[in-house]
């Protein structure tokens, strides 16, 4: 199978699916696409949208899909139904905050930020705090001893509100030593040190 992940130069909504790749070691050719060339490429793509994973000749779009598939081909799912819907359940739960965030980065930021670190961000923690903690007492992964894709999205999602706001974990134990293991598995690891060495925006209109 050939990999091929096209997204901007950015993490954005492609950065859990490119940890994924990389910590699980699947070769793929990532494809950063300069956000000048996008009006006359997107027609290319499926809903004109990116980011777009080729799976040889697949083209796959829309990042949950996209994430799906991997998990479903590598073994990233659950080790049966109902840990297949939790990870669901968990991996949208984390796109509803990340809706939050996104609407604050990119239409209200300078005045909503503050109240956004305030009030809307401890009760969302609050929540993936509680739930975490059902598998393994919060001591392993999403599903407890099994690493399933909606880690790889949990990861991104407590380490871009880390670059927010650096003490927004200080409260919440479980979340802050899972965000550290992860960023300690040694394929992340190296990757994470080198995007940082790289200074990759976190998203397209120079927030974070």
């Amino acid at each position: 199978m050939n990999y091929k992940l096209t997204y901007f130069p950015i993490r954005g909504l492609a950065e859990p699916i490119r940890l994924l790749l990389i910590d699980q070691g699947i070769k793929f050719t990532d494809d950063r696409i300069n956000r000048n060339d996008w009006p006359a490429m997107k027609s290319q793509f499926q809903f004109e949208q990116l980011p777009c994973l080729y799976d040889d000749d697949e083209q796959i779009v829309q990042s949950g899909a996209i994430l799906r598939h991997l998990a479903r081909k590598h073994n990233l799912n659950g080790g049966n139904e109902l840990e297949t819907t939790y990870a669901d359940m968990f991996y949208e739960g984390l796109r509803d905050l990340h809706n939050k965030y996104t609407k604050m980065i990119y239409q209200a930021y300078e005045t909503d930020k503050g109240p956004y670190i305030k009030n809307i961000l401890p009760a969302e923690l609050a929540k993936l705090e509680r739930l975490l903690a059902t598998r393994d007492n919060g001591k392993n992964f999403i599903l407890g001893d099994k690493i399933s894709f909606a880690d790889f999205v949990l990861f991104e999602e407590l380490d871009i509100h880390q670059v927010l706001d650096p003490h927004c974990l200080d409260k919440f134990p479980l979340l802050k030593a899972y965000r550290q293991r992860m960023e300690d598995r040694p394929k992340l690891k190296e990757y994470y040190e080198q995007r940082n060495a790289d200074k990759v925006p976190i998203n397209g209109n120079g927030k974070q």
